[in-house]
């Protein structure tokens, strides 16, 4: 494994830790009787607020004016919404076994949009790996309206990942977490503020678990992508597959099925496999 790959694996295994962490924080704010919009709203004011000290320097004013980077925020936003949703009827680890779906959409978006270039062996993988989403999804033979929201989330997260090839040299990675963790408050600030739940200790812990996991996990990606190439580190975004099916066992004490395992296993390997190509993406 190249040096560079190594400084940024811990930074990265890190934030794939801890994105799930504030999604498992965002379930039990659904289990206690929170609107996932509240969760969502809070997650990027919240997110903000921490953030916005650290960066306001380094964030030009113009790039609020790009209707391009309101997009992109869009997306977030609306790929956020609809995990917070799935999560409210859905074990986690299937939740993200569906939402894997985003990556591979991102890839053939990148090729469709952008002209990038996918191998045959890369393209083999990526349609391993959408077989191991039908598995946890099975369209059609017991699908839920729950994970019907994860695939969602996913198609809205590869949009945005796309969208962040697109834009990534318009600002800096830092001025460009900040733009999407305010435009997204804006954008989801009118429904937000009309579901606050009341607020005990509980829920007050839970709401900044929420979005500081979120938050730092992205922190945290945008710190490993600066040590080490993109290409390089994206498969091992799978790794929140581990995560998440730990999560939920420990937090929740469920663990999925056969086949959304054997599922979740396709998508690992697949992703994984990728690593040592160097057309991985």
């Amino acid at each position: 494994m190249r040096n560079d790959v190594l400084r940024a694996l811990p930074l990265m295994l890190l934030a794939m830790a801890l994105i799930p962490a504030g999604d498992t924080a965002g379930k039990l704010l659904g289990m206690a009787g929170v609107a996932p919009v509240f969760t969502a709203f809070s997650r990027f004011a919240l997110g903000a607020v921490l953030l916005l000290p650290f960066v306001l320097h380094l964030t030009p004013m113009r790039l609020f004016l790009d209707w391009r980077i309101w997009l992109r925020a869009l997306l977030l936003a609306g790929g956020i919404l609809s995990i917070l949703t799935a999560l409210q009827t859905e074990p986690i680890a299937n939740v993200f076994g569906a939402f894997f779906v985003g990556p591979i959409l991102a890839a053939i978006l990148s090729v469709w949009l952008l002209g990038e270039r996918v191998s045959r062996a890369r393209a083999a993988l990526l349609l391993i790996g959408f077989c191991g989403v039908l598995l946890v999804v099975r369209p059609g033979f017991g699908m839920t309206p729950g994970l019907g929201f994860a695939v969602l989330a996913g198609l809205f997260y590869g949009g945005f990942l796309t969208a962040s090839r697109w834009l990534s040299t318009v600002a800096r990675p830092r001025a460009m977490l900040i733009s999407q963790l305010v435009i997204g408050a804006l954008i989801l600030a009118p429904f937000g503020m009309q579901a606050i739940p009341a607020i005990t200790p509980q829920i007050a812990a839970l709401t900044l678990a929420s979005a500081a996991g979120s938050m730092l996990g992205n922190l945290c990606l945008i710190l490993a992508l600066r040590l080490a190439p993109a290409s390089r580190m994206a498969p091992f975004v799978y790794t929140q597959l581990i995560s998440a099916t730990t999560l939920g066992w420990v937090v929740f004490g469920t663990l999925p099925d056969t086949l959304t395992l054997v599922g979740l296993a396709i998508l690992l390997i697949s992703g994984l496999a990728s690593l040592g190509r160097r057309d991985a993406a």
